[in-house]
């Protein structure tokens, strides 16, 4: 939740963005919209704001700038969640799933056990996006979880891949391999639990060829994130340089207005 001060700052932000679109916000609706927006997180807002200003052609609105936010919240749309809660039925296959695919799948799941695999589909996507709007209302943000299959190589490659997509900290991957007791007992397991570790073990020629494969895009992903991270940076010392001048004209402009009245 935002203080007071903060509130202010941003509804003054709101007025510099609604400048850079061709707007005029008044103090007191700027104000009502930062109010509006106080329960998400700050660097939520700012990202929100900086995609209006790039992407808007129109006016800047509350409903605008909460799109973009929730939209950036990690959370799968219904096709994507959809076939996340159809592999996670599958209890040999390990599967990152949020919560709201969880309790959705509660409703579908008699129905996909009784062979009605589009009745299974509709009721999936219509409590998911009821559980989504609810969350997304409540400005809570996504929880990644695992759902633990019986393939215990598949375990680690799964909770491994889902740290390289960032839905998992490394922490927690960690936690979950410890708590979990998953302990790889062949030679090819302890070798694919080594991705998660960083230490390199013996394996089979063919796993060898597979982990070396995954260790490659791994590698790969490393760069284009660190890469994007350097552009993003760059980005971000330009955005809040002409932000905080548009800031101190906007609030120029409301304290001359707040004098001359």
């Amino acid at each position: 939740m935002l203080s007071s001060d903060e509130i202010a700052e941003l509804a003054g932000a709101i007025c510099a963005t609604a400048e850079t679109l061709g707007q005029t916000i008044s103090a007191n609706a700027a104000q009502l919209m930062a109010e509006d927006l106080a329960e998400h997180e700050p660097a939520a807002i700012a990202n929100a704001l900086r995609a209006c200003r790039r992407e808007l052609s129109g006016r800047l609105t509350l409903a605008a700038i909460l799109q973009r936010i929730q939209a950036a919240d990690g959370r799968p749309g219904k096709d994507e969640a959809w076939a996340i809660a159809l592999t996670a039925s599958d209890e040999y296959q390990t599967v990152v799933l949020t919560e709201e695919i969880r309790v959705a799948m509660n409703a579908s799941d008699p129905i996909l056990q009784a062979g009605d695999k589009v009745g299974a589909r509709m009721a999936f996507m219509s409590a998911y996006e009821r559980l989504v709007t609810q969350a997304r209302a409540e400005a809570k943000p996504a929880r990644w979880d695992v759902s633990l299959g019986f393939d215990p190589a598949g375990r680690v490659l799964a909770i491994e891949t889902a740290v390289r997509m960032q839905l998992l900290p490394p922490e927690r991957a960690t936690k979950y391999l410890a708590d979990m007791s998953i302990a790889p007992v062949t030679q090819d397991g302890g070798a694919i639990a080594g991705l998660l570790s960083g230490e390199v073990r013996p394996a089979s020629p063919a796993v060898r060829e597979k982990l070396q494969a995954v260790r490659e895009e791994i590698a790969k992903g490393k760069a284009l994130a660190e890469e994007a991270r350097r552009k993003k940076a760059q980005a971000d010392l330009v955005d809040t340089y002409l932000r905080k001048r548009q800031l101190r004209a906007a609030l120029a402009e409301l304290n001359a207005k707040r004098g001359a009245a």
